[in-house]
């Protein structure tokens, strides 16, 4: 049964990269291995990589009259002995190579020919395939590359460090150890899990990490310019092109393709294909049938290398361009690495996890707090802002603080605290100017706030004119990167506004409890003068005073609840 897909941009990348389940990876896998009518056969067997003897020596080790034979053609030819021998030598070479791969090299003119474009053209296409699945995957992310290639090759690893590292549950083993310490105590489990990697693991992960390399460094091999080297020769029909002028391209090539000398494994195959099919998110996805259509056209890719390796004696071949009959590829270095991309990609899960894990801790106490505080109302959300009930909206870091500020308004400010304040601003008797200047600007603030809340609100809702740029933006038809782009350039508008109403309320909630700890005091506190008149307002306001005083703890504790809300959410 296929899985079907349609989603969001950030949900389809995480379910197709890093939470599709376990048993998902591995039947994808059995599927993979089921359906693929890959060829394993090599795809590089040099039968003649061994170098041969020291041309000079085995010069030195021919029958005297041999030797003889060159010193007399030396005399005619204007040529050393030694050069002449090793011109026949090479000329056995390119014999041997036109009897093997015929139509590819001239090797007395020193020419590559139309075969070999038309084989390199080949290899080229077919590589192709590779360049852009590893630029899906390793290039963007290698380490979560890494981490899903590792759940398919070391199963029982992947096993426990996703449960065993899991906070929750090492919160739970250790009740009584400070929140500091419990990421200390996940590092040493996964550090001892991973001693555990067995050598066999080891030596398929290394494996699928050296395919990797020789991939990459083929796909991103420079074909267009060596294949620009070759120009129409109307003498033999096609494109040809002197060996010397592309040599160093040939030896790297040589390098490459003798480095990969095995098929990718299955495992391998899959991550790169999970990692091709994120960057189509926002569609209708059949796994199966994207898996097999990549597959096939994987499939194609491997057998148009080791066509060129079966029709191309590529070391031969550099031995005669290069008169260096000694010559033997060498493996191109990468690889070793993958241990250590593996063990940080997991240090940094688990401190994302446990930073995840101690946001929602601290959010809960905050809920509870609300609770508290709020009298038991429940927070009031913004309609238009993203939400689980809304996820189309815009994303605010301040969201949760727009939602209490809101809630303060209705449930506590306009309920049951201005009844205190709003006395005070129009009847008190401020000493200083100063003073009520700062509280009727608090007051005003505070009293405007949730007509703020709402514009905001309003304008991001899919009728206002931030709702409308964002719609607009995740229609947009340009590249990916535009696309974004224009809609991280709302969502940065919008939340600088939203940031304002914050921070003015967070200003506010304590410039009015510090005016009001001054205005009721009997001496001076600070910059804070006591009011000329509190006294008589007392006598002539029932329980003035006490009302006054739970005005100031409740106004503090606002301002304390909202800066605990945005450090939470500056942290997400």
């Amino acid at each position: 049964m296929p899985y079907s897909l349609n989603m969001g941009e950030e949900d389809a990348f995480n379910r197709l990269s890093l939470e599709l389940t376990l048993e998902e990876r591995t039947n994808l896998l059995d599927k993979l291995t089921n359906q693929s009518s890959m060829s394993q056969e090599p795809l590089y067997e040099d039968k003649a990589a061994a170098p041969l003897a020291d041309m000079e020596k085995q010069y030195t080790r021919q029958p005297w009259y041999y030797r003889l034979w060159f010193w007399l053609l030396s005399l005619f030819k204007s040529r050393s002995p030694f050069k002449l021998y090793e011109d026949r030598e090479l000329a056995k070479l390119g014999k041997l190579i036109n009897s093997s791969a015929p139509g590819c090299y001239d090797h007395t003119k020193g020419i590559l020919l139309p075969e070999f474009y038309n084989l390199l053209l080949g290899l080229k296409e077919g590589s192709r395939f590779f360049y852009s699945a590893l630029d899906a995957g390793v290039n963007q992310d290698k380490g979560a590359f890494y981490a899903f290639l590792g759940s398919l090759e070391m199963e029982a690893i992947h096993t426990r460090l996703e449960q065993e590292t899991a906070p929750a549950l090492i919160a739970e083993k250790n009740p009584s150890v400070k929140e500091e310490e419990l990421k200390q105590i996940a590092v040493r489990l996964m550090d001892d899990i991973m001693s555990v990697i067995s050598e066999d693991e080891r030596t398929r992960m290394y494996a699928d990490a050296r395919s990797l390399i020789c991939l990459k460094q083929l796909s991103s091999f420079l074909f267009d310019r060596v294949l620009l080297a070759f120009s129409t020769d109307s003498s033999v029909g096609g494109m040809t092109c002197s060996a010397s002028v592309i040599r160093d391209s040939l030896q790297s090539l040589n390098n490459i393709l003798f480095s990969l000398k095995t098929i990718p494994s299955m495992a391998l195959l899959e991550s790169l294909f999970i990692f091709i099919l994120r960057e189509q998110t926002g569609e209708n996805i059949d796994i199966n049938a994207e898996i097999h259509r990549l597959l096939s056209k994987a499939e194609n890719a491997l057998s148009a290398i080791r066509n060129f390796n079966q029709k191309i004696p590529m070391t031969l071949l550099y031995r005669c361009a290069s008169r260096d009959m000694a010559f033997i590829p060498r493996e191109i270095s990468g690889g070793e690495d993958w241990f250590t991309v593996y063990q940080d990609y997991w240090r940094q899960c688990i401190d994302m996890r446990f930073a995840a894990f101690l946001r929602a801790r601290r959010q809960m106490d905050l809920m509870t707090a609300f609770r508290n505080y709020l009298n038991g109302v429940s927070l009031r959300r913004m309609s238009n802002i993203q939400s689980d009930g809304n996820p189309d909206g815009i994303p605010l870091d301040d969201s949760m603080a727009l939602s209490f500020l809101l809630t303060f308004y209705q449930a506590i400010f306009m309920a049951d605290l201005n009844q205190v304040l709003r006395p005070i601003l129009i009847d008190g008797d401020f000493i200083k100017r100063e003073n009520h200047l700062e509280f009727a600007e608090a007051y005003n603030e505070l009293i405007k706030l949730e007509d703020s809340i709402k514009k905001l609100d309003d304008d991001i809702s899919h009728s206002g004119e931030l709702g409308k740029r964002y719609e607009q933006a995740k229609a947009d038809m340009t590249s990916p990167a535009i696309k974004r782009r224009k809609g991280q350039l709302v969502i940065e508008e919008a939340s600088e506004i939203s940031a304002g109403i914050v921070e003015r309320a967070k200003i506010a909630l304590v410039n009015m409890s510090n005016v009001l700890r001054g205005a009721t005091a009997k001496e001076p506190v600070g910059a804070y003068e006591p009011l000329a008149n509190y006294n008589q307002m007392v006598k002539k306001i029932p329980n003035f005073a006490g009302q006054v005083e739970n005005a100031i703890t409740r106004l503090e504790k606002a301002a304390w609840l909202l800066e605990d809300i945005t450090t939470l959410e500056t942290d997400q």
